[in-house]
């Protein structure tokens, strides 16, 4: 099997992994090929829907609050409290009474609140279920570094925490709010909190990204309850069949994919090794800049692993076909889960341009191929591929008795078999030659053995019936 013909169903163009849009971002198959911001402004509808959404939740929670307000009020009037709301309880009602701000609006609208301090707690609203079922600990903690990295920041900072913790907590009133919803409302948030900070700090696009993977961090810990593999979505199921699939080709090798690693070199083995721990590792991480810093490890253990086999510097057509190996033999959990809240809440500037889109990008095509994998893109034959896929053969045992098929290209391929059966048959050749020689060096007389009956000199035995009748024996 040469390497081109095996590229015939796993090679993929670099200009593939772009934008269709052809703006030069990294596309996404989740956006139908396109990068998130040409997405956004090919579905103005689903956007203009949350806003509306948003607007009808913010008259709804203000029409509650102001009928709460009334009847505390009005039982105070009839004597049934003695004495007034404390100015901290009013406080807070009126604060309530304010619709939740969100988009656009909701940056215009925290822009005309008074500032206030930055070590504000971050306290769930009452009605929350997301948030009250995250750890605390690891949440509490990530508010702490929150506010430690802002308070560099000064006053940009304060009003940076106000903005995310507010839209923590508008977020978590909205119980019944979709995966993709949900996204479209973090994704809005990413932007427009992203356009303030580029007018703010002018000319550090450096410290804008530095700010945005924190506010990334600290929303995603807060909303990762909410977010990742929710009830609305089918991610769970989509988990369920692509590990489905893995387990089905279990049987796939190197030599099928075209790959070009050599494993039976140490530094080799290793590295493959380490690619798979790594893919393994991003489900146990909660932030997706976490998850996409461990697709760039697995990656760049495979272009080791590829220069450690070749020699040579790897190149990006060498690439895939490692990759979807090493994703076979991870069958890491959660994979679409993992994949769809990545791209759901990740800062979006971090898919659409350098190495942790690109690898990003190439680990989604590598799964798209994986689910359409098939007997053509092996350079395999229709009835081999059905075999392999029964289970009832694979490259690595012998065909089952009373099987027919074609021999396969990898026992056809790999000499050492031959040479090997040669071997052995020479071996027992030699083996027998050398047992008859010693023989007729001993003189051993090979006569047969003469033979008696019992009781033959008995002559009223032979009457007897077949079972009763003497046996006969070697003397």
């Amino acid at each position: 099997m040469s390497s081109s013909t095996a590229r015939r169903g796993i090679y993929v163009d670099q200009a593939a992994l772009l934008c269709n849009k052809g703006c030069g971002f990294y596309g996404n198959l989740a956006w139908g090929g396109l990068c998130s911001k040409c997405w956004r402004v090919e579905n103005p509808n689903s956007r203009a829907k949350q806003i509306e959404e948003d607007q009808k939740l913010a008259e709804r929670l203000q029409r509650e609050e102001e009928a709460a307000y009334a009847g505390i009020n009005q039982g105070a009037q009839s004597g049934n409290l003695s004495t007034s709301l404390s100015k901290p309880e009013a406080k807070r009602n009126t604060q309530k009474s304010h619709p939740v701000p969100s988009g656009k609006n909701f940056f215009s609208t925290l822009a005309k609140t008074k500032s206030r301090d930055v070590n504000v707690p971050s306290q769930p609203p009452p009605t929350s279920t997301s948030i009250n079922q995250q750890p605390v600990a690891e949440s509490d903690q990530a508010t702490r570094q929150f506010i430690d990295f802002l308070k560099t920041l000064h006053k940009p900072g304060r009003d940076i925490f106000k903005q995310c913790h507010a839209f923590c907590h508008s977020v978590a009133y909205k119980k019944d709010l979709g995966a993709e919803d949900l996204s479209e409302s973090v994704q809005d948030f990413y932007q427009h909190l992203s356009e303030r900070l580029n007018s703010l700090f002018k000319g550090s696009p450096e410290r804008v990204e530095a700010i945005m993977d924190e506010v990334e961090k600290y929303i995603t810990l807060q909303l990762y309850e909410q977010a990742f593999c929710p009830e609305s979505a089918d991610d769970e199921a989509k988990d369920l069949t692509i590990q489905k699939r893995i387990r089905a080709l279990h049987w796939v090798t190197v030599q099928m994919l075209g790959a070009p690693v050599k494993q039976e070199i140490p530094a080799v083995s290793d590295s493959l090794d380490k690619a798979i721990t790594d893919i393994i590792e991003m489900d146990s991480k909660r932030v997706p800049r976490d998850k996409l810093a461990y697709v760039t490890r697995c990656s760049k253990d495979i272009f080791r692993a590829i220069k450690y086999s070749n020699k040579d510097a790897a190149s990006a057509d060498d690439f895939l076909p490692v990759l979807i190996y090493v994703v076979l033999r991870a069958n890491p959990p959660r994979l679409q889960s993992n994949i769809q809240y990545i791209t759901r809440f990740c800062n979006p500037r971090r898919l659409m341009s350098g190495e942790d889109g690109y690898y990003f990008t190439n680990l989604c095509c590598a799964i798209a191929f994986i689910e359409k994998l098939d007997a053509q893109s092996l350079n395999l034959s229709t009835e081999e591929f059905e075999l392999y896929m029964s289970d009832h053969v694979s490259p690595d045992r012998p065909q089952a008795r009373g099987c027919s098929y074609p021999s396969s290209s990898s026992s056809q391929s790999d000499p050492r078999a031959g040479r090997l059966e040669n071997d052995l048959i020479e071996w027992g050749d030699g083996m027998e030659a050398s047992v008859q020689d010693v023989l007729k060096e001993l003189h051993l007389d090979s006569c047969t053995p003469s033979t008696s009956a019992i009781d033959s000199d008995n002559i009223e035995s032979e009457g007897l019936p077949p079972p009763l009748q003497p046996q006969v024996f070697a003397g």
